[in-house]
Formats: C-alpha cells, structure tokens, sequence
C-alpha cells in the first residue's frame, strides 16, 4: 500500500467527513469517479485511521447562542448539514405570564360595576350593537378605545332607550389583531402589533367589560363572542373573562360556547354569527337551517351577520339576508400599500319581536 495514497485518501475524508461511515468498495467508487487512483485495501485503511480521528467524525460546528440543534444530515456530497431552532427562553415566558396575570387581575380590580339594576322593565325591541373586527393591538389603541366607546353611546343618543327590551351585543369578529405572543394571525401570517401582547388582551377586556357595564345600566345585555381569523384562541380566552366576571350578574349573559357560529332568537327573529372567512357567503342560509332546524322553523325574520371584510356588503339568498358589517378599525400600512380603504363606522339593527328589523342606525367615525 501507498501511503501517499491513503494520505490522500484522509485528506479527502477530512473534506468530506460523511463518507467516513461508508465501506471501502463505496469509498472506492467515490474516488475512482473523482479519478484518484487507489487501491481497495488503502481505502480500508484510510478509513481505519480516519474514524480514530475524532475531528473529521462529524462537523462539530458550534450551535449559535440562543438556538439548539435540531437535526444533522448528511448532503449529497458527504458534508454534514444541520438545522437549528431559536430557544424558547422559559424565564422569560414565565416572567411574561406572571406579568400578565398581574396586569389583568389590576385592571379587572379597577373596573367598578353598577349595583344597580336595568331602568327598563321591558320593551319592545332588541337592540343588536356591532362594532366588529376592532383589531386592539394595531395602531394607536387610545383612539381605537375612544372610537369604541364613541361609537356605543352615539348609537344610544339616537334611540328612545325606553323601547329597548335588552341588548345583543356581538363581541370579537378579530376584536385583538393577534394571537399574542406570537405576534401572528391564528393561521400563522405575521402582525406587526403596536403594544405587547397582554397590553392588548387587558385592555381589550377592560374595554368590554366597561361598555357591557354602561349598556346594562338600561336594559339586560346578550354578548355573543364571536372569534375571528387574527384571533380564534384568544377571542376565546377573552369571552372566558368576561363570562366569569359576569357570572353572579343575572342581567348580562354571555354565550362563549366553542360553536364556530353562534344563533339567537328574539321572538320571529333568527340570527347567525360568524366571522365569514371560512364559509361561502351563498353558503350560509342553509348551514343556518341545518345547523338550527328548530329555531328556523319557529321564526319568519332571519339574517347572518359577519365580520372580516371591513366594509358594507348585503346579499339576499332565498329571502335571508347576509351582511358583512364594517368596523371602526382604521386601515393599516399593508392595506394603504394595496390601496384598500373602507368606509369606518359601527351599527346598531334594531329588531322587533314579530315584524324583524325595523330599521338601523350608524355612527360615522
């Protein structure tokens, strides 16, 4: 045996430490193609010497700071390859959560409920308020509260608070613009939030609970929770707060059920809810008669209403009305990019007992 050969040989090895772990007749092969002329038993020894050097093993390449090691894989040429994922820093996701908790727990201590009971005894109306897809996290979320609130007690002015017999309140339909933490869309679309994540759910929630407190203070409130496409998980955990913090409160009710869409019924009146990403708008009278046979057989007036688009649109199939509702939620850069724009207000529908919807008003932002 050459043993410039099978110096040569471990040079190469040292280049291509992958071929370490193969045999001496596919080593040979290797070489013959990249035309080194050797023999099969200098290979063998070759090999020998190399898997002693414990410096050509495997690629010992040092895992960056803040990652750990996934997986290692041999390339088609014998290199190794290796993938690396960022570490989840548990002090810090523990610091988080501790934070946040204090944070929620203040600003629910903070809120002062009304001891007092609705100044209606009964009307004659439903009076459905909706402010959809408010995304809390994007932009400047004073003025988003502001316009909120705003909107809730302009539509009030504008109606004889006596004919009312209580509230619909429809909640969520993407009421945070993200899933938190992850700083994305439920489906995983990267968000560009203005204020961390629990900042975003407590004054979400702080917000709802104040306004379901004001709305109370004339007639019972029914708040539907409705989870959008930016926020599915934590619409959820927001409707939990709320039905918790009005669970003693025999005038608000609070349907946070897993039920993807949502029903209620006032007298002749159906109506669904649903965010509106996920079905065919043509779709939805007849997942609302199938999901509901009951309830759209007992009423005549009937209506889905959905979030999502951010704008105005009406359709009527088979003499049911789907609405997408627009928001109060202003236009962020990717939607000025794309030169989208909306026209932003919220609505109130009001809906009586035997004739349907009597009407609607608006408040223009």
């Amino acid at each position: 045996m050459d043993q410039k050969n099978i110096k040569s040989i471990i040079r190469f090895l040292e280049d291509k430490p992958g071929y370490v772990k193969e045999g001496r007749g596919r080593l040979h092969d290797i070489l013959s193609r990249r035309h080194f002329n050797v023999s099969l038993d200098e290979c063998e020894a070759a090999l020998k010497q190399a898997r002693k050097d414990s410096n050509i093993k495997e690629s010992n390449e040092s895992v960056p700071d803040g990652f750990i090691l996934k997986s290692k894989w041999q390339g088609a040429n014998g290199e190794w390859l290796e993938s690396w994922a960022r570490k989840k820093d548990d002090e810090i996701i523990v610091n988080y959560l501790e934070e946040f908790r204090k944070n929620i727990l203040t600003d629910l201590e903070d809120i002062k409920v009304p001891k007092y009971k609705p100044s209606n005894k009964q009307g004659n109306v439903a009076f459905e308020i909706s402010t959809p897809d408010l995304h809390f996290g994007k932009g400047d979320i004073d003025e988003l509260q502001n316009n909120f609130f705003n909107s809730i007690s302009s539509l009030l002015a504008k109606y004889n608070k006596s004919n009312i017999d209580y509230f619909i309140l429809p909640i969520g339909n993407d009421g945070m613009n993200s899933e938190g933490m992850r700083s994305t869309t439920t489906s995983g679309t990267p968000q560009t939030d203005s204020v961390k994540w629990y900042e975003s759910f407590t004054t979400y929630c702080h917000a709802l609970i104040k306004a379901i407190c004001m709305l109370k203070s004339i007639a019972p409130v029914k708040v539907i929770v409705v989870q959008g496409n930016h926020d599915w998980e934590r619409m959820f955990y927001a409707g939990e707060v709320i039905s918790a913090y009005f669970s003693s409160d025999e005038y608000v009710d609070v349907n946070n059920s897993s039920e993807p869409r949502k029903y209620h019924k006032y007298g002749n009146c159906m109506l669904m809810y649903t965010h509106g990403d996920k079905e065919k708008a043509t779709d939805l009278p007849l997942i609302m008669a199938t999901e509901q046979p009951m309830m759209f057989a007992e009423t005549k007036h009937r209506e889905v209403h959905c979030g999502h688009l951010h704008k105005e649109m009406v359709n009527e199939y088979r003499g049911i009305k789907v609405r997408f509702l627009p928001s109060v939620c202003s236009n962020d850069d990717w939607h000025k990019q794309m030169g989208y724009d909306s026209y932003r207000c919220a609505q109130a529908y009001i809906w009586n007992k035997e004739t349907g919807l009597e009407g609607f008003l608006q408040h223009n932002i």
